[in-house]
């Protein structure tokens, strides 16, 4: 008995094509046994059920019982082919010839209820098209008449050329379909999408991703399909081609050629098919049955190829049941006959099972033309007899046993192993039972038509698509720079106070911050952005002359360079009116740093350039993309910049602490810095210090004789990471209390769309009874011209002398050149941070300035020229040079540990602003030697301003001023 786990349960029925006879329901009940083992993967071996009846008179029934048999498959889902009665053809090869032709017609196998797409037969339509060649050529290939024009050709390129005429394909054959070229698609859209992903891989934009595509896919079309005379272009790569190179049944003994097909050598392929094929269609010409047991051959590897399980579709998992071939008359008529013996012979020189299921019919007087059957006799009589079920059952466990023996060509008259005949007696062929039921293998569909399948696909597609999506979306809103699939996460977006778009980070691979500031319209957006009238050069000047710079360093240099980054503001807030004043005078000051060392220098100076918004108020963020790059680039040494005080300033600090980098400050003045942190050095006087030497001007101011108030004016930094301010303030109001004058209580004044708000304040201190005879200004240099003309249009303060004292700021401001004015009887006095004029006959930095810098071409710079009085270029310059001589000492490239532990040697004279000398900075502590200057800025009797000098040191000089020295009268 069978299993019951093998068992396939009964078909209810209720279809066209249900057995109508006994012996027909007991033949799909094993068809259907057969299919249940071939879907749960146990590979049974498939014979060619050759049913016949045992009496002539019962042909007819057992021909219309395979038909039954025929539309019940079909009506289970099964792939079933049908033959006809007839086939053309001289002989009855050429008959069984044609049939199989037949069958590479995919529609021939496609019922209603098929699962899946069509078949696909590659391989049998390759033999196909070898021999219409072959026919096409005519009787005088391969050895046409003496004297004839084919004489004197090559006969192997006239078979070439004619097998390029059609494609490689058999005739008649549709070369479009749906007005498209599809044939080669499998090789050429690959290529295309690879074209694809390699430019969006590059971070191209994805319409140049896809117009790349686009063009790949249009020229291999034309290649592959305009050109006359040509053969397809990726032929070698085609799987009927790899077949028809590999399979051992065309290898002939004596072949020397190659038979090697490969990805890298399409020549040496091409020239291995065209000899494979030129063997063949010699072969073809010789006649006998070796034509049909190759179409036999490529039917069968077709069919395996097409159940194949491990496939990139998994198509055999999505075609649970195996194709059946029903042929109702198997007679010389179809060639049905030789065609039976032909699939036994092929598959038993065959080791691989094979999924096609055979049924044909044969009339009585043909069955001796089968020689025999496996089954050479009957099982021993039981007891009772069986039904005609068991003894099928029985019979193809005989055969099943015995194939392996059958095969072996030493065993005598064993001609056709594989076929197992099965004779029907008249009493199996009447009308079944009331109530039978014959079985049917699972119909549940498998998890790869579930899983892998095209409505799966399109659901990945369209999901993938939409995460691609909105992964370039959140890239784009994210970066600067992105592509649909990567990003530059060296640079990100960022929202600045004007609501406008900053880039953020440290720029690399082409990024360019001067891409992100306002668009010049007009006269005055062009001064914007160009940096104020001061600086006659543009950021995007600097950076695209840094960019060359940087691309000849690497190029021609490796290994004997550093890399030190500028961090500094590179954005300009459209809203308050913030210009790039300070970022572009210090970015030129390191531009011009690394032209005249890598002029001058065996190791050379690269620059990288981060920007950390409107006024660093993003300086946090491009710390920790500093930080992060330089996890991945050993030889950036170390930071020159982060130029503002801010409450964000010891975070940032603290992460280029731990990243290993110290920092070297042109302009930042922040007391608390160098006290807290081993990699902090600066150039610029601290806040503490400045105040103090401010107190040698507010002690001459004091007279001893009467009272005197104070006032510490200052900008509220509640909502703002200003902390210089604070520091300003709160050492400006200890200076002023320790000088002996009365203070005030403290104001503070906000901003209203970028503008200071000071009409009030001004009101309160100039109508009350104690008016302040001097105001130390805690606040920008922006802030400056607004205060100025509230103190002169208010009465109490107009007309009245009134001292005004400031920090470093306001050495920014233009007060020579008509920029920035004061009050009447107003006195200003504020510090700067760089003294210039007493360095400047020792020192090469101005002609460097000439030659290097852009815009400046045909004119003479000094150190009172507008676009570098305020000091900033020359103090980014100097911070530069000495880092980069921390970084290359004993002329090598050192590491940025060294280059921390260096920069406490560091001592270069002739430098823009006098002497570098951090040699005698304590660790934690304040250093001297800072270069400063006190100015005095008075209304002339024009109303343009006065400034002067009162006092001056220049770096390096640590000798303390004195009031003396300081005299304001």
């Amino acid at each position: 008995m069978v299993n019951a786990d093998r068992t396939p349960p009964d078909c209810p029925g209720g279809h066209d094509g249900m057995p109508e006879s006994d012996a027909g329901r007991h033949l799909q009940n094993q068809l259907e046994i057969l299919i249940q083992d071939f879907r749960r993967s146990t590979e049974p071996p498939m014979p060619v059920f050759v049913v016949h009846a045992q009496e002539d008179r019962d042909d007819d029934a057992v021909a219309g019982l395979v038909r039954q048999l025929h539309a019940g498959q079909e009506a289970h889902g099964t792939r079933c082919a049908v033959t006809q009665d007839a086939y053309e053809g001289t002989t009855e090869v050429r008959r069984a010839t044609a049939l199989v032709r037949a069958l590479s017609d995919p529609r021939r196998w496609g019922g209603p209820k098929a699962v899946y797409r069509r078949y696909a037969f590659p391989r049998l339509r390759l033999v196909h098209a070898i021999d219409d060649a072959v026919a096409a050529l005519g009787d005088s290939w391969p050895a046409p008449a003496p004297g004839s024009p084919e004489a004197g050709q090559d006969q192997r390129q006239r078979l070439l050329n004619e097998l390029a005429q059609q494609g490689w394909r058999p005739r008649n054959t549709a070369r479009w379909r749906s007005g498209l070229p599809l044939f080669d698609m499998a090789h050429i859209l690959p290529a295309s999408l690879v074209t694809v992903l390699a430019a969006l891989l590059a971070r191209s934009e994805w319409y140049v991703a896809v117009g790349a595509g686009l063009v790949f896919l249009l020229l291999l079309t034309v290649l592959n399909y305009v050109l006359p005379g040509r053969s397809p272009i990726f032929l070698w790569l085609r799987r009927e081609s790899r077949w028809f190179m590999t399979t051992t049944f065309l290898r002939a003994a004596d072949q020397e050629g190659s038979t090697e097909v490969s990805l890298l050598r399409p020549v040496r392929s091409w020239k291995a098919i065209a000899a494979r094929a030129y063997d063949v269609a010699e072969a073809l010409t010789a006649g006998g049955d070796f034509h049909l047991q190759l179409c036999v051959l490529a039917l069968r590897e077709d069919l395996r190829d097409n159940h194949r399980r491990w496939s990139w579709d998994l198509r055999g998992f999505k075609r649970p049941r195996p194709p059946m071939l029903f042929l109702p008359h198997a007679d010389d008529r179809n060639g049905g006959i030789e065609l039976i013996r032909a699939i036994s012979d092929v598959r038993s020189r065959r080791s691989e099972l094979d999924p096609l299921l055979v049924v044909a019919a044969v009339r009585t007087h043909d069955v001796p033309r089968l020689e025999r059957s496996a089954v050479q006799t009957a099982p021993a009589p039981e007891t009772a007899p069986p039904t005609f079920g068991v003894r099928l059952r029985t019979w193809y466990r005989e055969w099943g046993r015995n194939l392996r023996a059958e095969q072996s060509p030493s065993r005598e008259r064993s001609v056709l192993p594989w076929v197992m005949r099965i004779p029907l007696p008249h009493d199996q062929l009447g009308p079944v039972e009331e109530g039978r039921h014959h079985l049917r293998a699972s119909a549940r569909p498998t998890p790869a038509r579930l899983v892998w399948a095209l409505h799966t696909l399109v659901l990945v597609i369209a999901l993938l698509s939409a995460g691609t999506v909105m992964r370039a979306d959140a890239l784009h809103d994210r970066y600067c720079s992105a592509s649909v699939l990567t990003a530059n996460r060296d640079t990100r977006r960022e929202q600045g106070p004007d609501g406008r778009t900053e880039c953020i980070g440290i720029a690399t691979d082409g990024v360019r911050f001067a891409d992100w500031l306002p668009a010049p319209e007009t006269g005055d957006d062009v001064k914007a952005l160009r940096a104020g009238d001061e600086t006659p050069w543009t950021v995007a000047d600097l950076e695209d002359r840094i960019a060359r710079r940087n691309a000849d360093v690497v190029a021609r240099h490796t290994g004997k360079y550093v890399t030190v980054v500028y961090a500094g503001p590179l954005s300009a807030d459209t809203a308050a009116g913030s210009s790039l004043v300070k970022g572009a005078e210090e970015l030129a000051g390191v531009y011009l740093a690394q032209a005249v060392i890598n002029e001058n220098s065996s190791v050379k100076l690269r620059v990288l350039i981060a920007n950390g918004g409107v006024d660093l108020g993003h300086q946090e963020e491009m710390a920790e993309a500093i930080a992060a790059y330089a996890v991945h680039d050993p030889t950036v040494v170390g930071v020159v910049g982060t130029g503002r005080d801010l409450k964000s300033s010891r975070a940032t600090t603290r992460t280029l602490m731990e990243a290993g980098l110290p920092v070297v400050s042109g302009t930042n003045s922040a007391t608390y810095l160098p006290r807290e942190f081993a990699n902090w050095f600066s150039l610029a006087a601290t806040d503490e210090w400045q105040t103090r030497q401010l107190g040698l001007i507010a002690a001459q101011l004091r007279r001893p004789d009467r009272p005197q108030y104070s006032l510490v004016l200052a900008r509220d930094t509640a909502k703002t990471d200003d902390l210089y301010t604070d520091e300003q303030a709160r050492y400006g109001q200890g200076m002023l209390r320790h000088q002996g004058f009365t203070p005030l209580p403290q104001r503070r004044y906000t901003l209203s769309g970028g503008k200071p708000e000071l009409r009030s304040h001004a009101q309160e201190i100039c109508r009350g009874g104690r008016v302040p005879s001097v105001v130390y200004f805690a606040g920008r240099v922006e802030d400056i011209d607004p205060l100025m003309t509230q103190l002169s249009t208010e009465p109490g303060c107009a007309g009245k002398p009134l001292a005004i004292l400031t920090g470093d700021d306001l050495s920014k401001a233009d007060f020579g050149g008509g920029g920035q004015s004061v009050a009447p009887k107003v006195t200003l006095y504020h510090a700067a941070l760089a003294e210039l004029e007493t360095a400047a006959d020792k020192t090469g930095f101005y002609q460097d300035a000439t030659k290097h810098l852009p815009g400046v071409q045909g004119r003479r710079l000094r150190y009172d020229s507008p676009a570098l009085a305020s000091g900033q270029t020359a103090l980014a310059h100097d911070a530069t040079r000495a880092l980069f001589w921390a970084a290359t000492r004993d002329d090598r490239p050192q590491s940025r540990a060294s280059t921390w532990v260096n920069l406490r040697n560091v001592k270069i004279e002739g430098m823009a602003t006098g002497t570098i000398d951090f040699t005698g900075a304590p660790l934690y502590g304040d250093r001297t030697g800072h270069s400063i200057v006190l100015k005095e800025v008075r209304r002339a009797k024009d109303g343009t301003s006065e400034p002067r000098v009162l006092c001056k040191r220049t770096a390096g000089d640590t000798k303390r001023l004195t009031q003396r020295e300081c005299r304001i009268r």
